[in-house]
């Protein structure tokens, strides 16, 4: 195979840096599923890992990109063959191993997804890790007995990736769904992809006892801090916040009431190493009844590798709305 171009990692005696390369196949850390990769995603922890501002990799040089979908091409494990499409998210990639911003891409066998019918490769991207966690939220409050009866799901930092998917995809779900948002200029957009209320996070007041009357049947929250505290003091009995992401705050400071009066449960949503048979419903669950029904709307922003480093300073200064899609193949088809 001749050479390829790849968004690469480096953190060495030149110092930490990150830009556009050409790279060979023998070269990218070894799996058993070799893919032509069709697009990738730009997320917060893409932007991190590309300008150095947060430790995610633990080894280098690497490929960015948690995300990844495309076309086999060789494979040693008979699970694939040459022309399968699939997809990969998390799962050590841009940490531990190469990630999707490459032509190409060397996926281990046990975290690779065929693309399931009703999804295609750019919408699986447009979803990525985003999509995944927002759906893996769903999956796990529904398990624990969470009910649309309850009452209106809150979503915190609505108009990120993580947000407007997790307002589609739980209105899909048939749950009423209050969008949090500092972004209150956004309202029609949110409530175009499903939101009933949505409310600006710089005049909403939750109170600050222990305990507050019930407003919310339970919340997706990406965070963290106060504002997790007060949706735990506001939400219904037995229902559950899932915590996905600490946007404001990783401390949480808060009282056992809720838990022991209410029974209100706070869910860890830990989408990267998420065990194999509940990857595979939510991917199920996506390319189906949970399927986003506005996902043009969503992805905001299409790019290529060499505008990645634009995409993560705007990221990183709080400037991104909605999800950006990476095309790294051309002619890409499904």
């Amino acid at each position: 195979m001749q050479s390829f171009r790849a968004f690469r990692i480096h953190n060495d005696a030149s110092g930490y840096r990150a830009g556009t390369e050409a790279m060979r196949a023998g070269d990218l850390a070894p799996g058993e599923v070799l893919i032509k990769t069709a697009y990738s995603s730009a997320n917060y922890k893409d932007a991190l890992a590309g300008t150095g501002k947060g430790k995610i990799l633990r080894r280098f040089p690497l490929n960015g990109g948690i995300d990844v979908a495309g076309h086999v091409v060789e494979s040693r494990d008979p699970e694939f063959r040459e022309g399968d499409t699939v997809l990969c998210t998390g799962c050590g990639l841009s940490e531990t191993r190469d990630g999707g911003y490459a032509e190409y891409a060397c996926l281990e066998a046990k975290w690779t997804v065929k693309l399931p019918n009703g999804l295609s490769l750019r919408e699986s991207m447009i979803l990525g890790t985003a999509g995944f966690t927002a759906a893996l939220a769903l999956f796990r409050m529904r398990d624990n007995r969470q009910r649309p009866e309850l009452g209106p799901i809150a979503v915190t930092g609505a108009t990120g990736g993580v947000g407007m998917l997790a307002v589609d995809i739980f209105s899909r779900a048939g749950f009423e769904l209050h969008a949090i948002s500092g972004k209150p200029e956004h309202a029609d957009f949110l409530k175009a992809l499903g939101a009933r209320e949505v409310l600006d996070r710089r005049s909403l007041d939750l109170g600050d006892h222990a305990l507050e009357s019930t407003r919310f049947g339970g919340a997706v929250d990406s965070a963290g801090g106060m504002l997790l505290a007060q949706l735990l003091a506001c939400t219904a009995p037995y229902g559950n916040v899932a915590s996905i992401g600490l946007a404001a705050d990783s401390e949480l400071a808060t009282t056992v009431m809720p838990f022991i009066i209410r029974g209100v449960s706070l869910l860890g949503i830990a989408s990267a190493g998420t065990a194999r048979d509940i990857r595979d419903a939510i991917w199920q669950h996506l390319a189906s009844d949970w399927k986003p029904a506005h996902l043009d709307k969503v992805c905001t922003r299409e790019v290529t590798l060499d505008e990645l480093p634009e995409v993560f300073e705007a990221m990183l200064a709080g400037r991104s709305f909605g999800r950006t899609l990476v095309r790294i193949g051309e002619n890409v088809s499904d």
